[in-house]
């Protein structure tokens, strides 16, 4: 497939900076080495977080997690712990980090527009203490992902505040979409199973197989 190319595409920070301009001082000052506790009760608060990892080739991947609010560990003011709950078996975000250790972290709260931003390196444990740390309703994870955090900030509501996403009046009815098993059905050529058999899976997925 050929890639499509554009006439005034940037090319250099010095010419991006022209069009963007240079960030305020309260941008660059308010990132941080290490979680304070503004960060603590901000993890403690959050039931949701996006992981950001790339390939040893640069191929990156974004991936949801959550769970309880909580769920992520904070062992101190550089170390979180992040348990890796069943999922498809892909191991995307799993096989980046042995390639790659360096992710980025988004943390959300329902209802609250602020977000916080957490990079760092990432390492693949099976270490009891944390297995038993991170278990949910008597079922321990596989493993867990601990982020050894290089820099931390909290990001501005801008983003929220123009998708309305804790809107509830903008929420979208969810039969403006195929169900997911349909649009998966598609995307694999109908190839693999039948369409009520991938609903099936997915719905007792959802009942049995979270933790």
């Amino acid at each position: 497939m050929a890639t499509r190319t554009f006439s005034q595409e940037v090319t250099g920070i010095e010419e991006l900076r022209k069009v963007i301009g240079k960030p305020q001082p309260i941008s660059v000052k308010k990132q941080i080495s290490a979680l304070d506790r503004h960060c603590f009760s901000f993890i403690e608060l959050a039931p949701f977080l996006l992981i950001g990892t790339s390939n040893a080739d640069g191929r990156c991947d974004v991936s949801p997690k959550g769970d309880s609010p909580g769920f992520v560990k904070v062992l101190d003011n550089q170390t979180l712990v992040i348990p890796e709950r069943p999922g498809n078996k892909r191991g995307d975000t799993l096989i980046n980090i042995l390639e790659n250790p360096h992710v980025g972290l988004l943390f959300m709260i329902p209802g609250i527009e602020d977000t916080l931003r957490v990079n760092g390196r990432a390492s693949i444990v099976m270490d009891e203490e944390l297995l038993d740390l991170t278990a949910h309703q008597g079922k321990r994870p596989v493993l867990t992902i601990t982020v050894q955090v290089q820099e931390a900030f909290l990001h501005c509501a801008k983003a929220f505040k123009r998708s309305r996403l804790w809107d509830a009046d903008a929420q979208v009815p969810r039969k403006s979409l195929p169900s997911l098993a349909e649009m998966v059905h598609d995307h694999s050529n109908q190839e693999v199973c039948s369409l009520d058999e991938l609903e099936d899976y997915i719905k007792q997925g959802y009942e049995t197989r979270l933790y």
